[in-house]
């Protein structure tokens, strides 16, 4: 019996069951105290390693998504920035945008949170098993000069082209040259009404023609984001700074 036993739960490891053999001792405890029988003790096995793999596949998932941190919607305090619609955003956990192939656009000054909701919206549909990337413009840009220069563009551009959500952080920030605006455009283009595009931007569209050195450019890009898409603009003070108010208020 003790043979059989070991060997029992080297064949869960085998398998990989890590939670059925993690859970046997006390479900055989449970059995011969005819606490429930042969086939529930099956039953919440199965059920317990089904859970767990769901588990350890979207932690899985996220850690791909490569998120500069794990946020949602719920950690973000709508009550500092009163001029955003709470519902319109809360919608977007639904993911019906990608249905349409829509992008959205977070527009605003720094600080105001358009990080913190990006990867929100990026943490849902990775959650969901939807193929999900996170990279800010700056280190997309160095990726894909860097593949350029080894004449393998056209494979990185199809890898970024291929995730249903692409999310693009920061654009504006840094000013662009005519050869990384030109990346961005290819990538945008591959992209256009075939994935979905998220992207966060301190710089309102009128300046873009500033940022990417060439106003025809920009236009060109913008006419591929906001041709299907929703655009969230933030006004208010920055979100990093909440706390320290709130210290201050609460001292005077």
């Amino acid at each position: 019996m003790n043979n059989q036993y070991f060997k029992l739960n080297n064949n869960l490891e085998t398998l990989k069951l890590l939670e059925i053999k993690n859970s046997l001792d006390n479900t055989i405890e449970r059995i011969n105290k005819a606490e429930i029988n042969f086939t529930e003790a099956l039953f919440e096995l199965t059920e317990r390693e089904i859970e767990f793999q769901k588990q350890r596949a979207k932690v899985a998932i996220v850690k791909v998504a490569n998120f500069p941190f794990q946020k949602t919607f719920n950690d973000y305090d709508f009550s500092f920035q009163p001029l955003l619609n709470k519902a319109e955003i809360l919608d977007l956990k639904y993911l019906r945008f990608l249905d349409n192939h829509e992008n959205i656009l977070f527009l605003g000054p720094p600080g105001v949170g358009k990080t913190h909701l990006a990867t929100a919206l990026g943490m849902e549909s990775a959650l969901n098993r939807i193929s999900t990337y996170f990279i800010s413009c700056h280190d997309l840009i160095l990726q894909l000069k860097k593949s350029h220069l080894e004449n393998r563009l056209e494979q990185r551009l199809k890898h970024f082209a291929s995730y249903a959500v692409l999310i693009i952080d920061e654009v504006g920030y840094l000013p662009l040259d005519i050869e990384a605006s030109n990346l961005l455009f290819q990538l945008i283009a591959k992209r256009y009404e075939k994935k979905s595009t998220i992207i966060t931007t301190n710089k309102n569209f009128s300046e873009w023609g500033e940022v990417f050195g060439d106003t025809v450019l920009a236009n060109a890009i913008l006419d591929r984001l906001l041709h299907h898409s929703k655009v969230f603009t933030i006004k208010g003070r920055s979100y990093r700074t909440k706390d320290i108010i709130k210290v201050n208020i609460t001292s005077e």
